[in-house]
């Protein structure tokens, strides 16, 4: 149900929200994928890239260019992007942009860098306190220990879009509802014929989402990806995902999922007066930048041939 949050919205959020909404502007379209999948070398990529905002970011790297900088380059866009909205924005946004970036920071390979990345002042800490004990840190698989993390986390700052209400809190739970189901079935699939016990699965499935509880426990127990594509079409928002796989291909379901994520984001911009923008607006260009490391990976390859296999058009 909405509130009264068009009345005061813009005093703190107005600006930022319409700083959001420029950047969004500036996202890749389709004719611009269409333009990048022709290319036939790294500098092609970089001169059509000339024309959009990340032009500014490239024009000074010299050839031959790699996979890596056109990435780290593009990921830098986005992070300046961030920086500037964090630092105009005032509480409770300033807190909920925190939470967007809390999800990358799980990146480590082993215990060591994890430990670093996550004791060390970052926001993760109290997650690492509350989920792991110190005689975890031997024991412990790392993509567990991830899972583990973020499991805690998605659960926190669903919490804390439902305390803020309003349009915000039914956007955010859409989104972070789909993002724990999608993390449910990865899990599933990922652990099938691994020593990872029913129970051990269980736990590292988010408490909210459409799947949860019962849907939970049917995963929980599936041996198969056609035993989970069988859970999965129960729930209607999810047929049309798995209609889109054969049965027994689970190859291309990060894929599906991925466009499915992108049209809901997207509809997050058909409202206004909420954070949701802002949340949206990141994770399309964390999709963008996928969606350039792929294409760039194949040209780089010599691998045309399969450049639209894993590009996902936003617009």
């Amino acid at each position: 149900m909405y509130g009264f949050e068009a009345l005061t919205f813009n005093i703190h959020g107005g600006y930022l929200e319409a700083i959001v909404r420029g950047h969004r502007s500036g996202l890749l379209t389709a004719a611009d994928y269409n333009n990048l999948c022709q290319c036939e070398t790294l500098d092609d990529i970089k001169m059509h890239l000339s024309a959009t905002e990340y032009g500014p970011y490239l024009q000074n790297e010299p050839s031959p260019l790699h996979t890596t900088t056109i990435v780290e380059k593009c990921t830098l866009k986005l992070v300046e992007d961030y920086k500037h909205m964090l630092c105009q924005a005032t509480e409770p946004l300033a807190s909920f942009l925190e939470y967007i970036t809390i999800a990358t920071l799980a990146v480590a390979q082993n215990m060591r860098e994890l430990y670093r990345l996550v004791l060390v002042d970052t926001p993760l800490a109290p997650y690492f306190s509350e989920c792991i004990t110190s005689e975890d840190l031997d024991d412990m698989n790392i993509e567990i220990m991830r899972n583990t993390l973020y499991k805690a986390y998605l659960e926190d700052f669903y919490k804390f879009c439902q305390k803020l209400g309003g349009a915000t809190a039914e956007i955010m739970s859409d989104l972070l509802s789909f993002e724990a189901d999608r993390r449910a079935v990865n899990i599933t699939i990922n652990s099938i014929g691994t020593e990872l016990t029913r129970d051990d699965r269980k736990k590292l499935y988010s408490s909210f989402g459409l799947l949860y509880p019962y849907g939970h426990e049917e995963l929980a127990v599936c041996e198969d990806i056609d035993q989970v594509r069988g859970v999965m079409e129960k729930y209607p928002p999810y047929q049309s995902i798995f209609a889109k796989l054969s049965y027994g291909e689970s190859q291309m379901l990060d894929k599906a999922f991925y466009e499915e994520e992108v049209k809901r984001l997207c509809l997050a911009f058909e409202q206004q007066f909420h954070y949701g923008v802002f949340f949206a607006y990141m994770r399309l260009r964390e999709q963008e930048i996928r969606n350039l490391m792929w294409i760039s990976e194949c040209v780089a390859q010599n691998q045309k041939s399969r450049v639209h296999d894993s590009v996902v058009f936003i617009f």
